[in-house]
């Protein structure tokens, strides 16, 4: 013999996992561990439970990378501690990614996750990054972001590509006997939306429309896919309705690190011990990760100078490319 069989999706995942940077092996020392230095150990298909694989389980595991960052790769565990719940957030956050990147190929079901969070998985809902800004959300949207980039782009996407080619053709060989195999919960994949963008998973995405979601202008330009749009489309995975600046506050925080003044600014003359000095221009001090002047003690994210707030501030449009900027950063908007 010269050549072994190896599972299909086995061999997506493996070589998908080899190009993003990642050695697989199978050990039962763990059930799945990164070493941070390029090994990642799954453990042998004994152990795994029925409705699992080793395609499902590498996915898994590059899903908490997308979540921690490319330095997470140089780790263990990916920089998380699995022997307490301080890190249950980034769990779900993976999960998050975990439902939405599976879902736009049908996959959701086949490739679900094994671990203990599987029930916080079967109860996301039909858009798994609900509610908007939850922190869990807000660090999957940051991830999902990721996956666009290196070392993931953009062999994630043809990973799971491949692995909706396969299972479509295999869902059409139902087995005689036995218990129902995964394949027959595949779905269709999702369509290309309109503006080019993902379309939107679940029924909301028509209950929504473009014409309500805060990145479409009133001349039908939309920011996040920079095309004029239809107002009667169905609303697309970066849908989100229009919001209100206090209940947000990115741009105030750690969104961006300086606001500079402008000559005539009335800040200068009414809030001197708000401004710092430099050699060549003044900015708005700093308190932590957030503006001098910002004030989110009541819950809301308040200018405790806004009738006297500088002029960048002033020429900041709600729902600008600025805001989708400010917003992306913190993780509110994809």
């Amino acid at each position: 013999m010269t050549h072994s069989y190896r599972d299909p999706l086995s061999e997506v995942w493996l070589s998908a996992a080899m190009k993003i940077g990642l050695r697989v092996s199978r050990s039962n020392d763990a059930f799945a561990h990164s070493d941070g230095a390029g090994g990642l150990e799954i453990a042998h298909a004994d152990q795994l439970d029925e409705d699992d694989c080793l395609a499902q389980m590498i996915f898994h595991e590059l899903c908490h990378s997308l979540v921690e960052g490319p330095e997470s790769f140089d780790k263990p565990d990916w920089g998380l501690n699995n022997q307490s719940d301080e890190d249950n957030e980034r769990e779900h956050a993976t999960l998050r990614v975990q439902a939405l990147l599976a879902g736009r190929y049908g996959l959701r079901a086949l490739l679900g996750p094994t671990t203990n969070f599987r029930h916080f998985y079967d109860e996301l809902s039909p858009d798994p990054l609900l509610p908007r800004q939850s922190e869990s959300s807000c660090l999957a949207r940051l991830a999902i972001r990721r996956s666009a980039t290196n070392p993931w782009w953009p062999h994630l996407g043809k990973a799971l590509e491949a692995t909706a080619d396969i299972a479509r053709t295999a869902a059409k060989w139902p087995a005689p006997s036995g218990s129902p195999s995964l394949y027959r919960l595949v779905a269709a994949p999702l369509p290309v939306h309109a503006s080019g963008l993902h379309a939107r998973l679940g029924d909301k995405a028509s209950e929504d429309s473009c014409a309500g979601c805060a990145w479409r202008q009133d001349s039908g330009h939309c920011h996040q896919a920079d095309r004029v749009v239809a107002a009667d489309e169905p609303s697309c995975e970066r849908y989100e309705p229009p919001f209100d600046c206090l209940d947000c506050g990115a741009c105030c925080r750690s969104a961006y690190h300086s606001v500079t003044i402008s000559e005539g600014d009335l800040i200068t003359e009414r809030h001197p011990g708000l401004l710092v000095h430099h050699e060549s221009y003044s900015e708005v001090r700093r308190d932590g990760d957030h503006c001098g002047a910002l004030d989110s003690s009541t819950g809301k994210h308040l200018c405790t100078i806004y009738e006297d707030r500088p002029t960048c501030c002033r020429e900041f449009a709600n729902a600008g490319h600025n805001c989708i900027t400010a917003r992306r950063r913190l993780g509110f908007s994809l």
